[in-house]
């Protein structure tokens, strides 16, 4: 409304200052602080990253993202987080009720971030027909998982992994140093 009043007074002067040949200048007029629109749809959710063409990864999705996510061209889910984690959500169900095929594959620490499950993420990956999300928490077991796939594919060199795996959602320091052996790198400390 503000912004609304503001304009028709900018209206208003401009056309008062044309009959009278001067220049508009609105001084009355406040500054126009409009609230941010409130995150609505798959912009709601945290931590979503595009790392490539037809992947997502993300931190944990709502119940509601779910349809907005498939009538994005998701079709299958991969969830990374525990059962422990879920609190009792049946996320199978959601995201099936949602149009969108669903696979858990829990990843509880950075001790399970081994070769064979970034190889069963890449079957995940290479078998879906559409785009695919992988998430977690806060989408850093996603970027890590994606990372140390892309090393044991062949796919990277071990730092072009590593910044995938940060374009994936990697942020957390911690969880970074965890990784970056796995990768093949040395300590951020020691570069």
């Amino acid at each position: 409304m503000t912004l609304i009043r503001c304009g028709l007074a900018l209206c208003i002067a401009t056309v008062l200052a044309a009959c009278a040949g001067t220049s508009p200048v609105v001084a009355d007029a406040a500054p126009v602080h409009e609230a941010p629109a409130a995150k609505t749809g798959i912009d709601a959710i945290p931590g979503l990253h595009a790392p490539r063409a037809n992947l997502l990864t993300s931190g944990q999705p709502a119940q509601g993202d779910w349809v907005a996510l498939a009538a994005q061209g998701v079709t299958t889910v991969v969830n990374l987080r525990t059962d422990a984690e879920m609190a009792g959500r049946d996320e199978a169900a959601e995201v099936e009720a949602a149009g969108m095929a669903y696979h858990h594959l829990p990843i509880a620490s950075a001790d399970e971030l081994t070769s064979g499950n970034a190889a069963q993420l890449r079957a995940l990956l290479e078998g879906a027909q559409g785009t695919l999300l992988v998430h977690c928490a806060s989408a850093n077991r996603a970027g890590a998982l994606l990372a140390v796939g892309a090393v044991d594919a062949g796919e990277m060199t071990p730092q072009q992994a590593l910044e995938f795996g940060r374009s994936a959602g990697l942020t957390s320091p911690r969880f970074e140093a965890q990784v970056r052996p796995r990768l093949g790198l040395p300590d951020e400390g020691a570069e």
